[in-house]
């Protein structure tokens, strides 16, 4: 153990005890405001659908709470523990070259890792949404979507990994500047390919039929200049009750989705302010802006991970012997998110502003109204809790409260 090793363990200790106060907050919030519907809210949403939000939040931080403990003690267990050592010990003994070597090591932490997960996702699915009403999926289609996610990840996975460590092997002291460029076109072509080659493989898409719907919806596509390969609908209803909508792709290949589900509760109105609020993410850029931060984030990650490789305090203080490439890169993406937890509520206060600017597109392009009624319905269907703890969304929420969110809506309708 080293300076590094407490500095990890403080911060590993400090994420931990700041997410767990951050849980009691909102168990504190959702248990206060259990017996009373928001006075937004009193009209659309009954009791007995409050309570069964509340309740349904209280299970989710229960797994919460498990889960932050299960992550700790599995990154320790693969750093301190010793267990990447012990797994570099075994590939270093296969007859393979270094590269592949590195790739099967890398390989077998992610693979390993989502084993090791899988009863904390069967208890979600199983335990939690079973409970509350939402799982409509089966232990056997559950076990061959895990299948068919391990495969992807082989196919997908190996050559990137195989094409960094060549490059970090090969490229000099600015391989990092290369990895990144393959980074970022492995990104955009993963984005570009997966509405039509990788989501088709989980899900049954289908060309929306009902004619009065697609050309209102086509109309609104018309005036806000947004072309796509079409609208169609997901079988989400095949594994889970809950509802959404979302456009993937980018250039020609952008798909606007629907899940089955939300279609089956939202009106023609309610539908048409849904797909605004989604066009305006494309008509204010959010998602390139996104994508440029994220390819600024991986950038430096990249480049600081250039320094920590020829650090040996980097692996003696994370408990790893061998100094070399493959070690280098699966403990900094094993270890780095401990050291941007406290980061979260820069990129979810960015995230809320962009739900926002996408709010306002809506209310001017369809109805404010529309979205007001839509979303007050699924937060309904989906048991989404309307009284969250402040600090609590500020880390974990994307999307603003319900509360706030329906007041700003409300400001923009005409009178």
């Amino acid at each position: 153990m080293n300076l590094f090793t407490w500095f990890f363990l403080v911060l590993l200790a400090g994420g931990a005890l700041l997410e767990y106060w951050l849980l009691w907050r909102q168990a504190r919030s959702v248990r206060g405001h259990r017996h009373q519907v928001p006075d937004a809210f009193a009209q659309r949403i009954t009791l007995a659908q409050h309570q069964k939000a509340a309740d349904y939040s209280m299970a989710q931080i229960q797994f919460e709470r498990i889960s932050i403990l299960f992550n700790a003690i599995l990154l320790l267990g693969w750093t301190l523990g010793g267990a990447l050592d012990w797994l570099q010990g075994l590939w270093q003994q296969t007859p393979w070259p270094g590269v592949w070597q590195g790739t099967g090591l890398l390989i077998s932490v992610l693979g390993i890792s989502t084993l090791l997960e899988l009863p904390l996702g069967i208890w979600r699915t199983f335990g939690i949404e079973e409970r509350f009403g939402f799982n409509r999926n089966s232990i056997r289609q559950f076990f061959l979507d895990r299948l068919l996610q391990l495969g992807l990840m082989l196919v997908i996975s190996t050559p990137l990994v195989a094409s960094i460590l060549w490059l970090m092997n090969q490229a000099g002291n600015l391989w990092w500047l290369a990895a990144w460029l393959v980074w970022m076109l492995f990104i955009l072509s993963f984005n570009w390919a997966y509405p039509t080659l990788i989501a088709p493989l989980f899900n049954k898409f289908s060309p929306l039929q009902n004619q009065p719907l697609r050309e209102r919806l086509e109309t609104l596509l018309q005036r806000c200049g947004f072309h796509s390969r079409g609208m169609f609908v997901m079988d989400g209803s095949k594994r889970s009750a809950h509802g959404n909508a979302y456009f993937s792709g980018f250039g020609k290949n952008k798909r606007i989705v629907f899940f089955d589900t939300l279609l089956d509760g939202l009106s023609a109105d309610e539908i048409e302010a849904v797909l605004a609020h989604e066009l305006g993410h494309f008509k204010h850029r959010h998602i390139l802006k996104s994508m440029l931060i994220m390819a600024l984030v991986s950038l430096l990650g990249l480049a600081l991970l250039g320094w920590l490789r020829q650090q040996p305090w980097f692996f003696q203080g994370l408990g790893v012997s061998a100094q070399n490439n493959a070690a280098a890169l699966s403990l900094f993406l094993l270890v780095i998110p401990v050291f941007t937890t406290f980061f979260t509520p820069l990129f979810s206060a960015m995230s809320r502003k962009h739900e926002f600017e996408a709010d306002d597109y809506a209310a001017a392009q369809a109805s404010a109204q529309g979205l007001i009624n839509g979303l007050v319905k699924i937060y309904r269907d989906n048991a989404s809790t309307l009284t969250p703890d402040h600090l609590y969304s500020a880390f974990h929420h994307s999307h603003p409260p319900a509360t706030v969110r329906i007041a700003h809506l409300s400001s923009k309708i005409r009178s």
